[in-house]
């Protein structure tokens, strides 16, 4: 069965661009089985109240913190890279991206095989301890949260562990700004499962001569991109490196 048109397109301009960097959000991980934050019925705010994620949450009461976000980091630690994962890390290996900037806390793309990774809003992979600075692995929190007990530091057992993301209320980690380097250097970015919603990383795409967009639903910037592919990333991602490779 031909490929779309939209395929072929995505995968000529890829491949003759100079310098294409990627920006993935939550949609390329649902194909993993983490729920992203705003759909209908299965979002994490659907379940929860942001507010309740705040850093001046988190400083209050950190031990609540960890109860709450707990079932979603068990979702993390089990979770496997899934094809998009795969095919966005093939295409740095080939040399056609050359940077990947992502709003997932999930720590999937690296496990997938991407190294230039520009993680805007943090990771739960990792926590750091307020009082020594040492960092903790998700699976050690993991356990300690399994088990009922709270997630205090192993290295010195002081109680203000927090995780490697960016809560609200706190300022953009330095990769924010390696990312906004990016995206004025790119010539192509190509956005994979994001809406583009969340201020200031929804900002970046506009500093792209070309823009390739796939996700399930619309974004602001669907009227200035080259290509918009409204399905899932696994399947489309991989048909565009099997045309690149056609090419």
């Amino acid at each position: 069965m031909p490929l779309p048109e939209s395929i072929k397109k995505a995968a000529r301009l890829l491949s003759s661009a100079n310098y294409a960097v990627v920006l993935t959000g939550a949609g390329i991980s649902t194909e993993s089985g983490i729920p992203d934050f705003r759909s209908p019925g299965t979002g994490l705010w659907e379940k929860e109240d942001p507010e309740d994620f705040t850093i001046d949450s988190f400083q209050r009461d950190p031990h609540s913190f960890y109860r709450r976000i707990h079932p979603l980091l068990k979702v993390i630690d089990k979770a496997e890279p899934n094809p998009g994962h795969t095919a966005l890390a093939d295409l740095e290996t080939s040399g056609i991206i050359k940077s990947l900037i992502t709003q997932n806390v999930d720590g999937l793309h690296q496990k997938a095989g991407s190294k230039n990774v520009l993680e805007v809003h943090g990771s739960f992979q990792t926590g750091t301890c307020h009082d020594c600075r040492k960092k903790s692995g998700l699976a050690d929190l993991n356990l300690l949260l399994t088990a009922g007990k709270d997630p205090d530091c192993p290295h010195c057992g002081g109680n203000t562990v927090k995780p490697d993301v960016t809560l609200f209320g706190e300022e953009m980690p330095p990769d924010f700004q390696l990312a906004h380097r990016e995206a004025l250097k790119c010539d192509c970015m190509l956005v994979v499962g994001s809406s583009l919603q969340v201020a200031p990383v929804g900002f970046l795409p506009r500093y792209a001569k070309n823009l390739l967009i796939i996700n399930r639903g619309s974004t602001p910037y669907d009227d200035h991109a080259q290509v918009v592919i409204r399905e899932g990333s696994g399947q489309v991602l991989t048909d565009i490196i099997a045309e690149i490779e056609n090419l």
